[in-house]
């Protein structure tokens, strides 16, 4: 449910589930993960991006349901992990909604460029859950102080917003969306440029981010013991049924 193509020397990865709005089971998410170390090394970048209507809705919920949610949030780490680990530039694509797990996934890139219809949704704190991928260190430094208003409201940011606030790098028509990403990846590799140690130099340090993924597991943990976060999957879960 993952599409990866090679153009113009650039790792497209394509998330390819719109009829689920391309949220992400746990194959996927270890599929990404995959993809994402493989052409780390291979390509001159990486783009990622979604099909319809969605970058992704995040988690898979419906799967999610009755599982360990300290293994969900870890698998999650680790496609945060696969990105930081490479030494290309990473791009999203942000075609449409990015909610959740998916959206902070986004955080760790090394830029997200979108279309008008691009959104970022955080509702993990609604739902009873818990924010992961680093967002606890990332997201701050990517809003600053918006980062806490942000995962509390569990309110959508629009486009426009979104740009504002930090969350994307710069607005383009959907047409152009993919080919822009590509673009920047070439400029940013050209040749002559030293890109591969800036990207070790301006990036969160592993170690920085191996402890935020610390205090996400042990807030998963809680949230999980409390049973808030399996009663607001299931009532989740319910509602769409409905």
């Amino acid at each position: 449910m993952i599409d990866v193509t090679v153009r113009d020397e650039v790792a497209l990865i394509t998330l390819a589930r719109p009829d689920k709005l391309n949220a992400l089971t746990s194959a996927m998410r270890a599929d990404l993960a995959a993809a994402v170390r493989e052409h780390g090394t291979r390509s001159r970048g990486i783009v990622v991006t979604g099909t319809g209507r969605a970058f992704s809705a995040g988690e898979d919920i419906h799967q999610a349901v009755g599982r360990s949610l300290v293994e969900e949030v870890e698998s999650f780490h680790d496609m945060t992990r696969a990105v930081l680990e490479t030494r290309v530039p990473v791009v999203a694509a942000v075609n449409g909604l990015a909610v959740g797990g998916a959206a902070e996934w986004a955080l760790c890139f090394d830029a997200r460029i979108g279309t008008p219809a691009a959104e970022y949704f955080f509702p993990e704190n609604r739902i009873g859950l818990s924010i992961s991928n680093a967002a606890s260190q990332l997201l701050p430094r990517l809003v600053g102080g918006r980062a806490l208003r942000l995962v509390l409201d569990s309110a959508r940011t629009s486009a426009d917003d979104a740009l504002a606030a930090g969350l994307l790098d710069e607005i383009v028509p959907a047409e152009t969306l993919v080919e822009a990403a590509i673009a920047r990846v070439h400029r940013w590799t050209a040749p002559g440029t030293a890109t591969t140690v800036h990207l070790a130099l301006l990036r969160p340090s592993a170690a920085e981010v191996e402890r935020a993924f610390q205090a996400e597991t042990e807030a998963a943990k809680q949230v999980e013991a409390s049973g808030i976060a399996q009663a607001g999957m299931a009532a989740f879960v319910n509602r769409s049924r409905g």
